[in-house]
């Protein structure tokens, strides 16, 4: 009888709200592209610009210009406003444990982050060819730098919790929601021009498989799967502890917007 009364639910919310799913999916594949050309551009030996710019360290912080450039595009995007832009299952994981998607939307959004982003990497390899595959570019995988395994996986919740505890405090102040975008885009310029050469700067488990997928190479990939949802499930338990779960209003990073909500919004309209 469970069984009977389960498979209608799912069926029933995957065709209310697949173009949700398809857009997440979207976002986080277009997204992994960006990385992978960028990567590219800015890592391979071949490359104009490394001709040009010598010094890795201020390519590493073109690097990050140009992903938190890609974040903030997206987001603000007519599909990111669509879908919330989670782009992120540590980011819907602990939007879930928040009380603002239904389980089959969570499931369902996270199952299209993993498959865009492996799409995404993907594509970029049958386009970049020999390019994304040479050794300094390696498909854009994530790694533990000079540091080790431990703090790389420290390093990824650290910056993760930060990451979402500027997200709940922005996006559930009805007067900043809009500036969420521009925040998390900064946090992200700002930790791959830092923070990478510790940890490779990943937030994503998603983004990290997908790259290892296409590289084969799996070194450390776990820290990826624990890290991040474990530092951005800790800023909202603390977030809840301090203000209450009635101040989490909605799962969207930008709301201000015409777009559906298939979420468990309270956002005041």
């Amino acid at each position: 009888m469970a069984n009977q009364m389960t498979v209608p639910a799912w069926r029933g919310t995957l065709v209310a709200h697949w173009p949700e799913y398809l857009i997440e999916g979207g976002c986080l594949g277009v997204f992994m592209i960006s990385a992978c050309v960028f990567g590219t551009l800015l890592g391979h030996p071949g490359s104009p610009a490394v001709r040009l710019i010598a010094d890795p360290n201020i390519r590493r912080v073109l690097m990050g210009v140009a992903m938190g450039a890609t974040a903030v595009a997206l987001i603000y995007s007519r599909f990111g406003k669509r879908s919330g832009a989670h782009m992120n299952p540590a980011t819907t994981l602990t939007f879930f444990r928040l009380g603002k998607i239904f389980p089959a939307d969570a499931a369902l959004y996270m199952a299209a982050q993993f498959l865009g982003a492996a799409a995404g990497v993907l594509l970029s390899a049958m386009v970049l060819g020999n390019w994304l595959s040479h050794p300094d570019v390696n498909f854009v995988v994530t790694m533990p730098g000079t540091y080790g395994v431990f703090w790389a996986l420290i390093a990824e919740a650290v910056i993760t919790f930060l990451l979402m505890s500027v997200i709940l405090r922005v996006a559930n102040t009805p007067k900043f929601n809009r500036y969420t975008g521009i925040c998390a885009g900064a946090l992200v310029m700002l930790y791959i021009s830092i923070e990478a050469p510790i940890s490779g700067m990943s937030m994503n488990p998603a983004r990290s498989l997908a790259s290892a997928l296409s590289a084969g190479r799996w070194t450390a990939v776990w820290i990826y799967f624990i890290g991040p949802p474990f530092g951005m499930l800790l800023a909202a338990e603390l977030y809840v502890r301090q203000t209450g779960l009635q101040r989490v209003l909605c799962a969207k990073l930008h709301h201000e917007n015409s777009e559906r909500c298939v979420f468990r919004c309270n956002y005041p309209r």
